[in-house]
């Protein structure tokens, strides 16, 4: 599998706003083991200058993995999501999520590049809230493994 270079730079448009609720964030933490009590207790929160719970640091890939379905499913890039092997994810913080924000993610194809037959495809998804302020920057690398 061959993914064309010429789509690196491409942006795709904003995403329809994600409400961040309070209950999302408990299950997530629940569901990965996370206890801190700013993740499950607003008054913990508030201690520490936060409006309500906050969100794990992975909690933004609920948003930027179905996000990333614009790119996936670009017809004329032609991934072959069958093959696809998730191979990295990085996030870059400029303030945390928090029960109450109102999220909008843009997705950029950063890099491609296809070596020993697997195509290997690097995404950034810019989330900010609705009103333009930025939130967290998520690095993905898809590889697209090539036929045996």
């Amino acid at each position: 599998m061959s993914l064309d270079p010429s789509f690196v730079g491409r942006t795709y448009p904003p995403t329809a706003p994600y409400q961040v609720g309070r209950e999302k964030i408990r299950e997530f933490a629940t569901a990965i083991g996370a206890t801190e009590p700013a993740y499950h207790d607003p008054a913990a929160a508030r201690a520490l200058g936060h409006p309500d719970v906050v969100a794990p640091p992975t909690f933004p890939v609920l948003i930027t993995m179905a996000a990333s379905q614009q790119i996936v499913d670009d017809p004329a890039l032609g991934v072959d999501y069958s093959r696809v092997v998730h191979g990295d994810q990085r996030f870059a913080y400029t303030r945390p999520v928090v029960a109450g924000d109102e999220l909008v993610c843009v997705n950029t194809i950063e890099e491609i590049s296809n070596r020993g037959g697997h195509a290997f495809l690097t995404t950034r998804t810019d989330v900010t809230t609705s009103a333009g302020e930025p939130v967290v920057a998520v690095w993905s690398k898809l590889v697209v493994r090539g036929e045996s």
